[in-house]
């Protein structure tokens, strides 16, 4: 896993994620996004993301400390959706689910603070 880049449309629901909750970092958003994502049952559509935004970062930036844990949630997510291990099949799952859930986390209305992710992780368990 290497670098990757956001849509346009994320960068923008990441903004107001950013201005609703008073979380500043991208990676950390991101990070809730993709554990959200695969808290759901569904494998995310197959969708063409654009990379078309100017925020990009790396898996190292994303996973922090904890990358292996991250690597071993894609990988076991993958595995279970049927798709072979290999990078290109774990980089596009991989922004499948940050995107998706992204678009969950924005979508969710009573979202405004940091107790509000911290309610809405408690919730999908």
């Amino acid at each position: 896993m290497e670098s990757f880049k956001l849509s346009k449309k994320a960068k923008d629901q990441l903004v107001t994620l950013k201005r609703r909750t008073g979380l500043e970092n991208w990676n950390v958003l991101c990070r809730w996004a993709f554990c959200v994502s695969l808290a759901e049952s569904s494998t995310p559509r197959d969708d063409k993301i654009p990379a078309d935004s100017n925020v990009e970062m790396t898996w190292k930036t994303f996973a922090g400390e904890n990358h292996q844990v991250y690597l071993e949630l894609l990988r076991q997510r993958c595995i279970e959706d049927g798709f072979e291990l290999n990078d290109a099949n774990l980089m596009k799952i991989f922004r499948l689910h940050v995107h998706r859930g992204i678009s969950y986390l924005v979508g969710s209305p009573s979202l405004t603070s940091i107790s509000g992710m911290v309610d809405l992780a408690a919730t999908r368990i």
